[in-house]
């Protein structure tokens, strides 16, 4: 995670504190679930998260850009 002036993260995973707080689980199980999904659009992904899992729609944005900027196995 980039970190940003003041030691914290920056970009999508300044949220994930935020996010962890409101929805009581751990970002990694966010990830995870974002990662085995076969959706692969950013737009179609943070729809899921919407409607599936009650995200709201800055979080469940930060989480699947998060994702999506991983570098892919090939």
């Amino acid at each position: 995670m980039s970190e940003n002036t003041t030691g914290g993260p920056k970009g999508p995973a300044s949220y994930f504190p935020s996010i962890e707080k409101k929805y009581g689980r751990p970002v990694e199980e966010w990830l995870e679930l974002i990662r085995a999904s076969p959706l692969t659009k950013h737009s179609e992904l943070v729809a899921w998260l919407k409607t599936d899992h009650t995200l709201g729609h800055g979080h469940a944005n930060a989480l699947v850009a998060y994702v999506l900027k991983e570098p892919r196995p090939e």
